[in-house]
C-alpha cells in the first residue's frame, strides 16, 4: 500500500503541475520597455525636440513605474528631472497622457483630489506607451517651453520609435 501511495504521489503532482503551467502565456509574461527601447526612445524625444530650439529633460520609465533612463539638458533646470520622472509615473500609472488626465481633472469633481496624490503630477508631457492595448512604460518631459511644447516632444519620440501600424 505505501508503494501504491508513493506512485500515486509523483502523478498526481505531475497534473497539478501541468494544469498549473498550461496557463496561456499573456497571464504569465507580460510584455515591458526595454533598457534599448528606453534609451532609443530618450534620444528620439531628445533630438525632435532640439529640433525645434528647445531643451528639455526626459525620463522612461518601465511598466512598473520605475525609472528606467533620464537625461537632462545642461540649460533646463534641475527640477525638471523630478517633474520629467512624475509625468512619466503619472502616465503609466493612471494609463492616460498626464495633459488629458489634468483637463479630466478640472472637469470632474470626482478626481479633483489627483492632484493631492504626491507622486502624481498633472500636467502635460507625460505619455504612456503601449505595445497593443498594454502600458508597458511611460514617457515624462519637462521644461522644453510648457506642457503642450512637452507633450509634443514626448509624443514626437514615441512617433519615431514606436510608430503606429494600421488596424
Amino acid at each position: 500500500m505505501i508503494t501504491r501511495f508513493n506512485r500515486l504521489i509523483p502523478f498526481g503532482l505531475g497534473l497539478c503541475l501541468a494544469q498549473a503551467t498550461a496557463a496561456p502565456a499573456a497571464q504569465v509574461l507580460r510584455p515591458d520597455i526595454s533598457a534599448d527601447g528606453a534609451r532609443r526612445l530618450l534620444d528620439a524625444t531628445m533630438q525632435a525636440c532640439h529640433a525645434k530650439g528647445k531643451t528639455l529633460a526626459a525620463a522612461v520609465v518601465d511598466r512598473s513605474g520605475n525609472l528606467v533612463t533620464l537625461q537632462r539638458d545642461d540649460e533646463v533646470g534641475p527640477h525638471n528631472t523630478l517633474a520629467a520622472q512624475r509625468k512619466a509615473y503619472t502616465a503609466l500609472s493612471t494609463k492616460t497622457a498626464t495633459a488629458q488626465l489634468s483637463d479630466n481633472a478640472r472637469a470632474t469633481p470626482q478626481t479633483t483630489n489627483l492632484n493631492t496624490v504626491e507622486e502624481l503630477l498633472l500636467l502635460g508631457g507625460g505619455v504612456p506607451i503601449k505595445s497593443g492595448t498594454a502600458v508597458i512604460g511611460a514617457i515624462g518631459v519637462a521644461g522644453a517651453g510648457g506642457p503642450a511644447m512637452d507633450e509634443s516632444c514626448a509624443n514626437a519620440g514615441i512617433d519615431i520609435v514606436f510608430p503606429s501600424t494600421p488596424n
